[in-house]
Protein backbone atom coordinates (compact mmCIF):
# COMPACT_ATOMS: atom_id res chain seq x y z
CA UNK A 1 0.00 0.00 0.00
CA UNK A 2 0.81 3.50 -0.42
CA UNK A 3 2.74 5.45 2.88
CA UNK A 4 0.59 7.93 3.37
CA UNK A 5 3.69 10.13 4.77
CA UNK A 6 5.09 9.69 0.86
CA UNK A 7 1.27 12.00 -0.02
CA UNK A 8 1.59 14.29 2.94
CA UNK A 9 5.41 15.00 1.94
CA UNK A 10 4.18 15.55 -1.75
CA UNK A 11 1.48 18.32 -0.32
CA UNK A 12 3.64 20.14 2.10
CA UNK A 13 5.75 20.84 -0.81
CA UNK A 14 2.63 21.55 -3.06
CA UNK A 15 0.97 23.99 -0.84
CA UNK A 16 -1.48 24.97 -3.82
CA UNK A 17 -3.57 21.93 -2.64
CA UNK A 18 -4.66 24.51 0.49
CA UNK A 19 -6.31 26.50 -1.98
CA UNK A 20 -7.86 24.35 -3.95
CA UNK A 21 -11.84 23.01 -3.43
CA UNK A 22 -11.33 19.34 -3.10
CA UNK A 23 -8.45 16.83 -2.87
CA UNK A 24 -8.94 13.83 -4.82
CA UNK A 25 -7.77 10.15 -4.33
CA UNK A 26 -8.16 7.92 -6.47
CA UNK A 27 -6.81 4.78 -8.64
CA UNK A 28 -7.81 1.23 -9.89
CA UNK A 29 -9.58 -1.33 -8.16
CA UNK A 30 -7.45 -2.60 -5.26
CA UNK A 31 -5.01 0.27 -5.11
CA UNK A 32 -5.72 0.82 -1.43
CA UNK A 33 -7.79 4.42 -1.67
CA UNK A 34 -9.75 4.13 1.11
CA UNK A 35 -6.99 3.62 3.61
CA UNK A 36 -5.25 6.14 2.20
CA UNK A 37 -7.92 8.71 2.34
CA UNK A 38 -8.56 8.15 5.81
CA UNK A 39 -4.80 8.81 6.98
CA UNK A 40 -5.18 12.12 4.70
CA UNK A 41 -8.41 12.97 6.38
CA UNK A 42 -7.08 12.08 9.88
CA UNK A 43 -4.05 14.24 9.19
CA UNK A 44 -5.88 17.17 7.32
CA UNK A 45 -8.81 17.38 9.64
CA UNK A 46 -11.04 16.66 6.56
CA UNK A 47 -14.13 14.32 5.38
CA UNK A 48 -14.25 12.00 2.68
CA UNK A 49 -17.22 12.45 -0.33
CA UNK A 50 -17.53 8.72 -2.22
CA UNK A 51 -16.69 9.27 -5.96
CA UNK A 52 -18.15 5.41 -6.25
CA UNK A 53 -21.03 4.36 -8.85
CA UNK A 54 -21.80 1.70 -6.79
CA UNK A 55 -21.07 2.49 -2.83
CA UNK A 56 -24.56 4.67 -2.73
CA UNK A 57 -26.46 1.48 -2.81
CA UNK A 58 -27.64 0.28 0.69
CA UNK A 59 -27.51 -3.72 1.26
CA UNK A 60 -24.98 -3.35 -1.39
CA UNK A 61 -22.01 -4.02 0.61
CA UNK A 62 -19.60 -6.62 -0.40
CA UNK A 63 -20.01 -6.79 -3.94
CA UNK A 64 -19.43 -2.73 -4.02
CA UNK A 65 -16.30 -2.90 -1.90
CA UNK A 66 -17.23 -0.67 1.14
CA UNK A 67 -15.31 -1.45 3.08
CA UNK A 68 -17.14 1.06 6.02
CA UNK A 69 -15.12 -0.40 9.05
CA UNK A 70 -11.93 1.32 7.55
CA UNK A 71 -13.73 4.90 7.61
CA UNK A 72 -13.39 4.60 11.66
CA UNK A 73 -13.97 7.66 13.30
CA UNK A 74 -13.83 10.07 9.82
CA UNK A 75 -16.96 11.19 8.49
CA UNK A 76 -18.02 10.03 4.77
CA UNK A 77 -20.64 10.96 2.88
CA UNK A 78 -22.74 9.76 -0.59
CA UNK A 79 -22.43 5.95 0.63
CA UNK A 80 -25.76 4.10 1.21
CA UNK A 81 -28.00 7.27 -0.09
CA UNK A 82 -29.70 5.38 -2.66
CA UNK A 83 -31.96 2.02 -2.70
CA UNK A 84 -31.45 -1.21 -4.52
CA UNK A 85 -33.66 -0.83 -7.85
CA UNK A 86 -32.69 2.71 -7.78
CA UNK A 87 -30.70 3.62 -11.17
CA UNK A 88 -28.60 6.49 -9.64
CA UNK A 89 -26.49 8.68 -12.63
CA UNK A 90 -23.89 11.34 -12.57
CA UNK A 91 -26.19 14.31 -12.38
CA UNK A 92 -27.71 13.05 -9.22
CA UNK A 93 -24.48 12.47 -8.06
CA UNK A 94 -23.06 16.32 -8.70
CA UNK A 95 -26.15 17.22 -6.71
CA UNK A 96 -25.86 15.22 -4.16
CA UNK A 97 -21.93 16.42 -3.88
CA UNK A 98 -22.45 19.78 -4.10
CA UNK A 99 -24.51 19.24 -0.98
CA UNK A 100 -22.12 17.41 0.83
CA UNK A 101 -19.20 20.06 -0.26
CA UNK A 102 -20.81 22.42 1.32
CA UNK A 103 -21.66 20.52 4.68
CA UNK A 104 -17.73 19.92 5.00
CA UNK A 105 -16.71 23.59 4.09
CA UNK A 106 -19.43 24.91 6.60
CA UNK A 107 -17.17 22.95 9.16
CA UNK A 108 -13.69 24.55 7.72
CA UNK A 109 -12.79 20.94 7.17
CA UNK A 110 -11.29 19.74 4.12
CA UNK A 111 -13.31 17.44 1.41
CA UNK A 112 -11.61 14.89 0.55
CA UNK A 113 -12.75 13.01 -2.63
CA UNK A 114 -12.02 8.97 -2.72
CA UNK A 115 -13.46 6.51 -5.65
CA UNK A 116 -12.37 4.83 -9.16
CA UNK A 117 -15.28 6.53 -11.38
CA UNK A 118 -13.79 8.48 -13.75
CA UNK A 119 -16.28 9.44 -15.24
CA UNK A 120 -17.79 10.74 -12.06
CA UNK A 121 -14.02 12.40 -10.89
CA UNK A 122 -13.73 14.05 -14.65
CA UNK A 123 -17.40 15.57 -13.98
CA UNK A 124 -16.89 17.22 -10.93
CA UNK A 125 -13.78 19.12 -12.28
CA UNK A 126 -15.29 20.86 -15.63
CA UNK A 127 -19.25 22.17 -16.37
CA UNK A 128 -20.00 19.23 -18.74
CA UNK A 129 -24.27 19.96 -19.38
CA UNK A 130 -24.62 17.21 -21.99
CA UNK A 131 -23.67 15.05 -18.64
CA UNK A 132 -26.52 16.11 -17.04
CA UNK A 133 -29.05 14.85 -19.38
CA UNK A 134 -31.03 12.15 -17.47
CA UNK A 135 -30.58 8.38 -18.27
CA UNK A 136 -33.33 6.26 -19.29
CA UNK A 137 -32.10 3.10 -18.92
CA UNK A 138 -35.12 1.01 -20.23
CA UNK A 139 -34.82 3.15 -23.77
CA UNK A 140 -30.83 2.36 -23.77
CA UNK A 141 -30.85 -1.17 -23.21
CA UNK A 142 -33.44 -1.50 -25.97
CA UNK A 143 -30.82 0.25 -28.59
CA UNK A 144 -28.23 -1.85 -27.28
CA UNK A 145 -29.57 -4.69 -28.92
CA UNK A 146 -29.13 -2.63 -32.21
CA UNK A 147 -25.26 -2.81 -34.10
CA UNK A 148 -23.12 -0.48 -34.00
CA UNK A 149 -23.66 0.49 -38.20
CA UNK A 150 -27.04 1.19 -37.35
CA UNK A 151 -26.70 2.68 -34.41
CA UNK A 152 -24.15 5.18 -36.36
CA UNK A 153 -26.64 5.29 -38.89
CA UNK A 154 -28.98 6.76 -36.38
CA UNK A 155 -26.80 9.19 -35.10
CA UNK A 156 -26.03 10.32 -38.72
CA UNK A 157 -29.89 11.79 -38.89
CA UNK A 158 -29.13 14.21 -36.37
CA UNK A 159 -27.63 17.42 -36.39
CA UNK A 160 -24.35 17.43 -33.73
CA UNK A 161 -23.35 20.47 -31.86
CA UNK A 162 -20.06 21.69 -32.09
CA UNK A 163 -19.03 21.22 -28.83
CA UNK A 164 -20.62 17.96 -28.39
CA UNK A 165 -18.35 14.67 -28.95
CA UNK A 166 -19.39 10.62 -29.81
CA UNK A 167 -17.07 8.52 -29.12
CA UNK A 168 -17.27 5.81 -31.70
CA UNK A 169 -15.27 3.61 -30.24
CA UNK A 170 -17.93 2.10 -27.45
CA UNK A 171 -21.58 1.15 -28.64
CA UNK A 172 -22.62 2.06 -25.17
CA UNK A 173 -21.36 5.37 -25.56
CA UNK A 174 -22.94 5.86 -29.15
CA UNK A 175 -26.07 5.02 -27.21
CA UNK A 176 -25.59 7.38 -24.86
CA UNK A 177 -24.96 9.98 -27.72
CA UNK A 178 -28.23 8.92 -29.04
CA UNK A 179 -29.98 9.43 -26.42
CA UNK A 180 -28.32 12.77 -25.25
CA UNK A 181 -29.43 14.29 -29.53
CA UNK A 182 -32.15 12.73 -28.79
CA UNK A 183 -33.40 14.80 -25.87
CA UNK A 184 -32.13 18.16 -27.34
CA UNK A 185 -34.20 18.10 -30.12
CA UNK A 186 -37.32 18.03 -27.87
CA UNK A 187 -38.06 21.96 -28.48
CA UNK A 188 -39.44 21.56 -24.71
CA UNK A 189 -36.35 20.86 -23.45
CA UNK A 190 -32.84 22.98 -22.71
CA UNK A 191 -29.86 22.12 -21.26
CA UNK A 192 -29.65 21.89 -17.57
CA UNK A 193 -28.08 24.33 -15.90
CA UNK A 194 -24.52 23.68 -15.44
CA UNK A 195 -23.27 22.41 -11.76
CA UNK A 196 -20.05 24.67 -10.27
CA UNK A 197 -16.83 22.29 -10.98
CA UNK A 198 -14.47 22.32 -8.88
CA UNK A 199 -10.66 23.26 -8.27
CA UNK A 200 -9.08 19.95 -7.11
CA UNK A 201 -5.34 18.51 -6.64
CA UNK A 202 -5.66 14.98 -7.83
CA UNK A 203 -3.76 12.20 -6.48
CA UNK A 204 -3.63 9.11 -8.30
CA UNK A 205 -2.49 5.60 -6.98
CA UNK A 206 -0.76 3.46 -9.73
CA UNK A 207 0.51 -0.27 -7.86
CA UNK A 208 2.81 -2.02 -10.25
CA UNK A 209 0.54 -4.50 -12.39
CA UNK A 210 1.71 -7.86 -10.58
CA UNK A 211 0.67 -6.29 -7.25
CA UNK A 212 -2.44 -4.86 -8.52
CA UNK A 213 -3.54 -8.67 -9.88
CA UNK A 214 -2.70 -9.80 -6.72
CA UNK A 215 -4.68 -8.05 -4.41
CA UNK A 216 -7.47 -8.11 -6.70
CA UNK A 217 -7.45 -11.90 -6.87
CA UNK A 218 -6.94 -12.27 -2.91
CA UNK A 219 -9.90 -9.43 -2.39
CA UNK A 220 -12.40 -11.68 -4.94
CA UNK A 221 -11.61 -14.46 -2.62
CA UNK A 222 -12.05 -12.65 0.93
CA UNK A 223 -15.74 -11.06 -0.67
CA UNK A 224 -16.85 -14.43 -1.52
CA UNK A 225 -15.72 -15.91 2.02
CA UNK A 226 -18.04 -12.32 3.39
CA UNK A 227 -20.66 -13.62 1.84
CA UNK A 228 -21.28 -11.88 -1.66
CA UNK A 229 -23.14 -14.39 -3.71
CA UNK A 230 -25.56 -14.49 -0.25
CA UNK A 231 -25.68 -10.74 -0.71
CA UNK A 232 -27.27 -10.80 -4.14
CA UNK A 233 -29.45 -13.72 -2.85
CA UNK A 234 -30.93 -11.12 -0.08
CA UNK A 235 -31.12 -8.45 -2.72
CA UNK A 236 -33.42 -11.10 -5.37
CA UNK A 237 -35.65 -12.20 -2.25
CA UNK A 238 -36.02 -8.33 -1.29
CA UNK A 239 -37.63 -7.86 -4.90
CA UNK A 240 -34.75 -7.42 -7.44
CA UNK A 241 -34.79 -9.17 -10.84
CA UNK A 242 -31.63 -10.82 -12.76
CA UNK A 243 -32.28 -7.85 -15.03
CA UNK A 244 -31.77 -5.29 -12.53
CA UNK A 245 -29.08 -7.20 -10.73
CA UNK A 246 -26.63 -7.62 -13.57
CA UNK A 247 -27.08 -3.21 -13.83
CA UNK A 248 -25.14 -3.09 -10.47
CA UNK A 249 -21.90 -4.37 -12.41
CA UNK A 250 -19.32 -7.36 -12.60
CA UNK A 251 -20.15 -8.89 -9.04
CA UNK A 252 -23.25 -8.71 -9.35
CA UNK A 253 -23.35 -9.77 -12.98
CA UNK A 254 -21.40 -12.94 -12.61
CA UNK A 255 -23.05 -13.61 -9.34
CA UNK A 256 -27.02 -13.78 -11.13
CA UNK A 257 -25.14 -16.20 -13.98
CA UNK A 258 -24.03 -18.29 -11.35
CA UNK A 259 -27.28 -18.39 -9.13
CA UNK A 260 -29.23 -18.94 -12.73
CA UNK A 261 -26.59 -21.99 -13.32
CA UNK A 262 -25.24 -20.75 -16.83
CA UNK A 263 -21.93 -20.81 -14.56
CA UNK A 264 -20.20 -23.38 -12.64
CA UNK A 265 -18.81 -22.19 -9.29
CA UNK A 266 -15.15 -22.36 -10.83
CA UNK A 267 -16.13 -20.77 -14.03
CA UNK A 268 -17.76 -18.15 -12.55
CA UNK A 269 -15.07 -17.16 -10.17
CA UNK A 270 -12.47 -17.49 -13.13
CA UNK A 271 -14.52 -15.05 -15.24
CA UNK A 272 -15.40 -12.74 -12.92
CA UNK A 273 -11.75 -12.48 -11.56
CA UNK A 274 -10.63 -11.96 -15.44
CA UNK A 275 -13.14 -8.83 -15.58
CA UNK A 276 -12.19 -7.41 -13.10
CA UNK A 277 -8.66 -7.35 -13.99
CA UNK A 278 -10.11 -6.04 -17.22
CA UNK A 279 -11.87 -3.21 -15.62
CA UNK A 280 -8.85 -2.05 -13.22
CA UNK A 281 -7.07 -1.13 -16.43
CA UNK A 282 -10.04 0.41 -17.96
CA UNK A 283 -9.70 2.45 -15.31
CA UNK A 284 -6.29 3.01 -15.63
CA UNK A 285 -6.78 3.75 -19.22
CA UNK A 286 -9.51 6.31 -18.21
CA UNK A 287 -7.13 8.70 -16.01
CA UNK A 288 -4.48 8.40 -18.74
CA UNK A 289 -6.78 9.49 -21.17
CA UNK A 290 -8.05 12.23 -18.69
CA UNK A 291 -4.48 13.23 -18.49
CA UNK A 292 -4.01 13.50 -21.68
CA UNK A 293 -7.25 15.79 -21.92
CA UNK A 294 -5.09 18.73 -19.47
CA UNK A 295 -5.87 17.00 -16.20
CA UNK A 296 -2.88 17.44 -13.93
CA UNK A 297 -2.70 14.28 -12.05
CA UNK A 298 0.23 13.38 -9.40
CA UNK A 299 1.26 9.31 -9.75
CA UNK A 300 2.19 7.31 -6.88
CA UNK A 301 3.90 3.88 -7.83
Amino acid sequence: MIDSKQVLEYLSRETSFLEKDILVITGPTASGKTKLAVELARALSGEIISADSRQVYRQMDIGTGKDIQEYEEIPYHLIDIADPGDQYNVNRFLEDFERAYRTIKAKAKTAIVCGGTGFYIQALLASQPYNQIPTDMAWRTAQEQKSKPEIQEELGRFVIPKDFKIDYSSKKRMVRALEILTWLTDSRKSLPEPIPSYSATIIALDPLTDIRRQRISKRLRERLEQGMVEEVQQLIKGGLNHTEIEYYGLEYKYCSYYLRKLLDYDSFVSKLETEIHRYAKRQMTYLRKMEKDGVHIHWFT
